[in-house]
C-alpha cells in the first residue's frame, strides 16, 4: 500500500549523497534546512561511508537512509518515506531506471542531473503515463542542464505572450562564464561524471537521437516542423565586440531537445497549439581582438569534437560501441571533477536575445555565482526538490516533465537562493 504524501516523514531524499555533486546537494539543503525546516535525509549503498564523507564538508544528515539501485525492496523503502527523491546516481542509462519506477510506484516526485537525451527518451515512453496516473512529477535534465536554458525561455514565452499576445520566433542563448582568480586547472572543466554519461549515451541503444531536437517530443507533426525550423547547430559563429560563439559545452546536444519538449508541453496544457521556434545556443569566447586567431581555433576544435560525438553516436552498434567503451575506460571517473577550493568565485552570465512572431525584440539574462557543472548545480537541483516537495509551489502537472513544465515560472525568484539572478530586459 502506498503511504500518503500528508505521512511521510521526510521532504527530501539525497540518493547518491556520497558522490562530489550529491554532497553538494547535501550541504545546500543542511544549509537550507536551518532556514526553511525542510526535512531531509541522504542515501547511499554505503552509509558508513556516507557518513565519514558529509562529516568531511562539515555536514551533518538529520538521517541517513541505506538504498541500493540492485535492490529494489530498498528503493521502494526510501521513495516510500518521502516526497521528492533527487537522484545523482549515474550514469543514468545504467542506473536511473530502477529509482523512477520505485518514485514512480510509491508516489513520490523525482528529479536528476542526467544529460543522457536517449535515456530521458526512454523512460517518458516507459513512464509518461504511469505518473501521470500518479500524479508523480519525474524530472529530468534539471541543472546546469538544462533548467537555467529551459526557465529563461519559458520567461520569454511567457513575456511576448502577456505583452504582446505573440509567440517566440527565435531564441538565441549565450552563457559566458569567468573562472576563479588562479592558474586553471585540467579539472576545472573536465567532469568525470559528465564524460561517463557520453560515453554510456554513445553507446547505448539509440545513441542517435542525441543530435535530433525533437528527441522528446511525441506529436509526429510537432517534431517535424520543430526539426525543420531549428536544428542544432555545431559550427562556431562570430557575436559582436570580437566574441566568438562556440558550441554549448559540455555537449551541443542536450538543451534543445528539453527546451522544445517544455514548449510543447506548456502549450499544450494551457490549450493552445504549439508554435516551434528557432533555438541556439553556445559558449561566448571573448577577448581582445590580438586573441581572435586563437579564440576561432579553439571555437573550431570544440566544434569539431561535438562532430566526432554526433558521428560516433550514428555509427552503427559494431563500431559505435567498442569505441565507448574505450572512451568509458580511457576519460576520467565519475568521481573526477574541480578541486574543492575551485568550486567558488566562479562568475557565469547567460543572456537569452529572444525575438517575437510579430518582429519585437527583448533580451532574458541570468547572473550566477558558483562553479556551473558542480556547486551551483547542486543548488539549483537542490532548490528545485524543495520546490517540488511544497504543496502548490509548481503547476499541478505530473508525467514525464522538464524543468520549465514541472516548476513553472513562479517559483523563479527562490532560485536566487541558489545563486542564480533572472532579469527580463527590454
Amino acid at each position: 500500500m502506498v503511504r500518503a504524501v500528508s505521512d511521510r516523514d521526510l521532504d527530501v531524499v539525497v540518493f547518491g549523497a556520497t558522490g562530489v555533486t550529491g554532497r553538494r546537494v547535501a550541504a545546500y539543503l543542511a544549509e537550507r534546512s536551518a532556514e526553511t525546516g525542510v526535512r531531509w535525509a541522504a542515501a547511499a549503498r554505503d552509509t558508513a561511508k556516507l557518513e565519514r564523507l558529509m562529516a568531511e564538508i562539515g555536514v551533518h544528515a538529520p538521517q541517513t537512509i541505506a538504498a541500493d539501485v540492485g535492490d529494489a525492496s530498498s528503493l521502494a523503502a526510501m521513495a516510500s518515506r518521502t516526497r521528492v527523491v533527487l537522484n545523482l546516481v549515474g550514469p543514468y542509462t545504467l542506473y536511473g531506471r530502477p529509482v523512477i519506477e520505485a518514485c514512480v510506484a510509491a508516489g513520490a516526485h523525482y528529479a536528476d542531473l542526467t544529460g543522457e537525451i536517449p535515456f530521458v527518451r526512454r523512460m517518458i515512453d516507459e513512464f509518461d503515463r504511469p505518473a501521470t496516473a500518479a500524479a508523480v512529477k519525474i524530472v529530468q535534465v534539471c541543472g546546469f542542464e538544462a533548467l537555467p536554458a529551459d526557465l529563461m525561455v519559458l520567461l520569454a514565452a511567457e513575456s511576448a505572450r502577456e505583452r504582446w499576445d505573440e509567440g517566440l520566433a527565435a531564441a538565441d542563448l549565450e552563457v559566458a562564464v569567468t573562472p576563479p582568480p588562479g592558474r586553471p586547472r585540467l579539472s576545472d572543466g573536465m567532469s568525470g561524471g559528465t564524460f561517463q554519461s557520453l560515453s554510456a549515451v554513445a553507446g547505448g541503444e539509440n545513441a542517435g537521437v542525441i543530435a535530433d531536437p525533437a528527441a522528446l517530443i511525441d506529436d509526429v507533426a510537432i517534431a517535424a516542423a520543430v526539426r525543420r525550423v531549428s536544428p542544432i547547430p555545431l559550427a562556431p559563429r562570430r557575436g559582436p565586440d570580437n566574441a566568438v560563439i562556440a558550441p554549448m559545452a559540455p555537449a551541443a546536444f542536450i538543451n534543445p531537445a528539453v527546451i522544445h519538449r517544455s514548449a510543447a508541453l506548456i502549450a499544450s496544457s494551457e490549450g493552445r497549439p504549439p508554435e516551434p521556434f528557432r533555438y541556439r545556443e553556445g559558449v561566448v569566447l571573448g577577448g581582445s581582438a590580438a586573441s581572435l586567431p586563437a579564440r576561432v581555433a579553439l571555437a573550431g576544435v570544440l566544434s569539431a569534437t561535438q562532430v566526432c560525438v554526433r558521428g560516433l553516436a550514428r555509427a552503427r552498434p559494431s563500431v559505435r560501441e567498442p569505441a565507448a567503451g574505450v572512451l568509458a575506460r580511457l576519460g576520467p571517473s565519475s568521481g573526477y571533477g574541480p578541486d574543492p577550493d575551485r568550486l567558488e568565485g566562479w562568475r557565469w552570465t547567460i543572456a537569452l536575445h529572444a525575438r517575437t512572431s510579430g518582429g519585437r525584440s527583448f533580451a532574458v539574462h541570468l547572473e550566477a555565482d558558483g562553479h556551473p557543472g558542480y556547486l551551483a548545480t547542486a543548488r539549483l537541483l537542490g532548490e528545485a526538490g524543495m520546490l517540488l516537495a511544497e504543496d502548490g509551489a509548481t503547476p499541478a502537472s505530473a508525467g514525464c516533465l522538464t524543468p520549465a513544465a514541472a516548476l513553472g515560472s513562479g517559483g523563479v525568484a527562490r532560485f536566487e537562493r541558489a545563486g542564480l539572478r533572472f532579469s527580463v530586459v527590454g
